[in-house]
């Protein structure tokens, strides 16, 4: 009995004096890790404001975007020095980045569909084919831009509704913006009668154009015929406006040609076939004769 106790007693003090030393072995490594892991907090934190104040100043680019990128070098520092940390305590750090390469290439796949989104989103960002407030249309979609995010662009459609569409699709369609250029051009093409005075017609166009304020004067607005129509001459009035009056002012251009036409008489003709009814030809002398 006595001797178990004694067994005990040593191996209570082997095991104390193989912590101590441990202790003492990695006293210094703790102590490391522990400073590198806070002076590397602080530094990742550091990084991030540095490079969000540093790309906020830069042209062009999104806050969105500026936070994003900023984002990535706080994580980047955090992870170097992580693999920092654990060198301290005779890891392999090689082995450790492989392994992250292996698992980031996992969440890459897994999330492909997403990732495709924010690469879309980033490209839209820094391009910039479309901001926000301005009308866009795609083949899918059409409305006013709210907001451009990593993920998908929300919309506003012309007749009120929300729309949220991912950036991929915005990215890898054509997309027309109705917003970018200062002026847009418009062509009114109005149809008249063959009876009516095409010259009367194209000087009462003219002068309504001239009158309205918000068609510009240069380029000067025109008028033209532009085709022979099956039931009527097709006459167009083009003109260019600043793209904010664009709707309002095509609207009431095309009320007043009609207004004008009214009242001087001028035809707008629906289609229309005009049918002749030819006599029955006579019937062949000969085979009048065979038939009698």
């Amino acid at each position: 009995m006595e001797q178990q106790a004694n067994d005990i007693i040593l191996a209570t003090q082997t095991a104390w004096n193989q912590a101590s030393a441990l202790a003492v072995e990695y006293a210094f490594s703790i102590l490391g890790a522990i400073i590198l892991l806070l002076v590397g907090w602080l530094l990742a934190g550091l990084f991030q404001r540095w490079s969000l104040r540093g790309l906020a100043r830069v042209r062009g680019i999104d806050l969105a975007l500026a936070q994003f990128f900023s984002s990535i070098v706080r994580y980047g520092v955090l992870v170097i020095v992580f693999v920092t940390v654990l060198g301290q305590f005779g890891v392999q750090t090689a082995s450790i980045i492989a392994a992250l390469g292996a698992v980031g290439l996992a969440i890459g796949l897994a999330l492909q569909g997403t990732l495709q989104n924010i690469a879309a989103g980033i490209m839209l960002l820094v391009l910039r084919p479309f901001r926000v407030g301005e009308y866009i249309e795609t083949a899918d979609v059409a409305g006013t831009v709210i907001e451009i995010g990593l993920f998908a662009t929300e919309l506003r459609t012309i007749d009120g509704l929300y729309r949220l569409a991912p950036n991929s699709t915005l990215w890898n369609t054509p997309v027309t913006n109705y917003s970018r250029q200062d002026t847009r051009r418009h062509d009114l093409q109005v149809g008249i009668g063959y009876d009516d005075d095409i010259e009367l017609a194209m000087r009462t166009m003219m002068s309504l154009a001239e009158a309205e304020k918000r068609i510009l004067a240069d380029p000067p607005p025109s008028v033209f015929i532009d085709n022979l129509g099956d039931s009527a001459v097709m006459l167009t009035l083009r003109y260019w406006v600043a793209s904010p009056d664009w709707w309002d002012t095509t609207r009431e251009m095309i009320k007043r040609v009609k207004q004008s036409f009214d009242k001087l008489g001028i035809s707008i003709p629906y289609p229309q076939v005009t049918y002749h009814n030819a006599p029955p030809s006579p019937a062949p002398q000969g085979r009048d004769r065979k038939e009698a």
